[in-house]
């Protein structure tokens, strides 16, 4: 019963922030940098991250930010893959992450009142998942484009968020857009379905563990190769941060490889 109305009192309190943040967004956009903008929604995304901190208990650990690429490393740019079971990354991650983020997500998101309308203002790159083959050449150019701008692109290979102890199916498009873009892969393991469940707003307490791989190059490699190095470092960390959610038989399945035109079904 406790889990419950503190899970409520979360959610109202989400909705009571996000419309006047957002309705800021989209008012303001038409006279600021597109950098402002996205600062101010990570602004809100930071407020709901620590809202689940002190309404629900949800706390986090993060590791392994030494391997992100820095300005010394002569890297303007790479692409983030990363494991995805719940909400909850979605918001923390453009807190955590010290490079503006540019999302590939489904277009039906743009269609939420408030937040829809507020990322669609940022530099995202949204698309119809339906036309496989339009998406990814969306995906190339703009994040191509994006990336020249500073950002990172962010992507969920396994397509949508997967309960706690599961493995989806790892699609190559963050891999393409990586080699196409000349730019590394950082793996990223997220256990956020320990304390947030898939499609779900009953949260639990507890911890969080967000664990940033070593950057994987992607000269010379084909997308489906590249994917599989991602999947090998992801879903061993995963059992790693998480073994009482695997059997300890469970060992990374293996996959045959991608198509070249799965790419674009792996936004979201």
């Amino acid at each position: 019963m406790l889990r419950a109305l503190r899970s409520a009192l979360f959610l109202g309190f989400l909705t009571v922030t996000v419309i006047p943040w957002a309705l800021s967004v989209v008012l303001v956009s038409p006279f600021v940098k597109s950098a402002t903008l996205y600062w101010m929604c990570v602004g809100w995304l930071a407020t709901a991250t620590r809202g689940a901190k002190f309404i629900c208990g949800v706390n986090y650990r993060l590791q392994g930010m030494h391997n992100l690429p820095t300005a010394e490393d002569g890297l303007a740019a790479v692409v983030l893959a990363v494991k995805h079971q719940s909400t909850w990354e979605t918001f923390a991650l453009p807190m955590l992450m010290p490079h503006p983020l540019c999302y590939v997500f489904k277009r039906e998101l743009l269609w939420v009142p408030f937040f829809g309308w507020a990322i669609g203002r940022l530099d995202m790159v949204h698309i119809d998942r339906s036309r496989s083959t339009l998406a990814w050449r969306k995906v190339a150019e703009q994040g191509q484009r994006y990336m020249k701008q500073g950002n990172w692109v962010i992507m969920f290979p396994e397509g949508t968020r997967m309960a706690r102890g599961e493995q989806g199916e790892y699609k190559s498009g963050a891999t393409r857009l990586a080699i196409t873009a000349g730019v590394p892969v950082v793996p990223i393991a997220v256990t956020s379905a320990r304390c947030w469940p898939r499609r779900s707003f009953m949260l639990r307490p507890g911890t969080i563990d967000v664990s940033v791989g070593p950057p994987l190059d992607s000269k010379g490699k084909r997308p489906d190769a590249l994917m599989r190095e991602v999947e090998a470092w992801i879903e061993a960390e995963m059992r790693r941060l998480d073994p009482e959610a695997y059997p300890p038989s469970a060992a990374v399945a293996d996959r045959a490889p991608d198509s070249a035109s799965s790419g674009a079904s792996a936004a979201l």
